[in-house]
């Protein structure tokens, strides 16, 4: 006897398929022509007002001062969000201890440094090697044994990248204060169980799955890190894209078209850190977003058992004959 019976199939004979109509919305179709008629507006708008020089525009695109500025912008970028990265981290770290001197000092910097607008900070570390002169390593109260003129070290590219990236570093260390605090306490504490020192349960466990949180600001803060380095007039550091720029739109009298390009640039590499941005998103995302499958070593292996068994957990059971 058969525990189980395969019905029989339904008789299709007199069934009539329903055929959905969608309901007419025609304020969506208003709303999209208005739209459409208001950008061709502005495409005929940008396309023929003598303004803004497009030749001009084409003419200096790829000016070699331009490209330079581009250049070297990209660098402070860079530059900038791996300092703020890393004081970020040692910072939010130091307000998860449990000394209160660590955490009193990291709350007193990040506190500093987001009160303070940048262009301020830039200022100051453009007059840094007024202030102090001159780093002397001796006996306190005593002799000199090293000095070093601040002058000598403290260029203006790197004050421009010591001031961004500091400031940088105080809004990041939040952002990676609430990605580690993501993690559930519990895995800090089976990890613990297993005998994982603070750094090997900080390093293998944590940060891993807080960068799902952590990497959408973060890409945010690069792009707004890529325009921030147009303050670095302040230091004073004049090789930047904004910096060239300004230089030939005041050598031309024609400021609209070189802002123009300035802008161009700036949506380039923009539109490159999105990109980045969504790739790594996707990366750390494996296993949380439905839309991204993880392709890690269980997966893997749970793979090869479906295809060495030839059924999946979910099949169902073979019928049992009594």
């Amino acid at each position: 006897m058969s525990t189980t019976q395969t019905p029989a199939p339904a008789d299709a004979q007199g069934y009539t398929p329903i055929r959905a109509k969608a309901a007419p919305r025609p304020g969506t179709w208003i709303s999209a022509a208005i739209t459409a008629l208001l950008v061709l507006g502005l495409i005929s708008f940008l396309v023929t007002n003598p303004v803004l020089e497009w030749g001009t525009v084409a003419t200096y695109l790829f000016d070699i001062k331009v490209v330079q500025g581009v250049g070297w912008t990209l660098l402070l970028t860079v530059l900038s969000m791996v300092l703020g990265t890393v004081v970020a981290l040692t910072a939010a770290v130091m307000r998860r201890s449990d000394n209160p001197v660590l955490r009193g000092v990291s709350w007193a910097y990040i506190f500093v440094f987001r009160g303070i607008p940048v262009y301020t900070q830039l200022v100051f570390w453009g007059l840094f090697t007024v202030i102090v002169p001159k780093l002397v390593i001796g006996v306190p109260f005593g002799p000199e044994l090293l000095s070093f003129s601040t002058r000598d070290l403290l260029t203006a590219f790197w004050a421009a990248v010591i001031g961004l990236g500091l400031n940088e570093g105080a809004y990041l260390a939040e952002i990676i204060r609430s990605g580690l605090n993501s993690v559930d306490k519990g895995q800090t504490e089976a990890s613990k169980a297993l005998g994982m020192s603070n750094g090997q349960i900080l390093r293998r466990i944590i940060v891993p799955q807080a960068m799902r949180v952590i990497v959408p600001p973060l890409g945010n803060e690069t792009i707004g890190m890529l325009k921030t380095t147009s303050l670095v007039l302040a230091v004073p550091f004049t090789l930047d894209l904004t910096f060239a720029t300004n230089g030939i739109a005041n050598k031309l009298f024609t400021p609209i078209p070189l802002l123009i390009v300035a802008a161009l640039w700036y949506l380039a590499i923009t539109s490159v850190l999105m990109v980045g941005q969504h790739f790594l998103e996707k990366h750390f995302g494996r296993g949380f977003d439905d839309r991204t499958p993880a392709t890690g070593r269980g997966t893997r292996s749970r793979q090869a058992a479906v295809n060495r068994a030839g059924t999946t957990p979910h099949d169902p059971l073979p019928e049992v004959e009594l």
